[in-house]
């Protein structure tokens, strides 16, 4: 399952939580492609996200921190 899966990470640069929730998403998903979007790129982004970050999106669904290996599994499992 997780060879074909990428999966998007909402960050902004210098976020030390941002780099949390990638290391939690590489545990429970070793295989995936973690996309990394820097939302202080986008003004729209900023709005939405600014105080929600880190932020996984996956198939539509959104997943906020603080997440568990459990919870990132959950969140491709409710895609299928």
């Amino acid at each position: 399952m997780a060879s074909a899966v990428e999966i998007e990470l909402l960050m902004t640069l210098g976020c030390h939580l941002c780099d949390d929730a990638e290391a939690v998403v590489r545990r429970a998903l070793p295989k995936a492609t973690i996309v990394r979007i820097d939302i202080g790129d986008d003004d729209h982004d900023i709005e939405q996200y600014g105080t929600r970050i880190p932020v996984l999106r996956y198939a539509g669904n959104e997943l906020d921190w603080p997440f568990s290996l459990l919870d990132v599994r959950g969140l491709l499992a409710r895609a299928d």
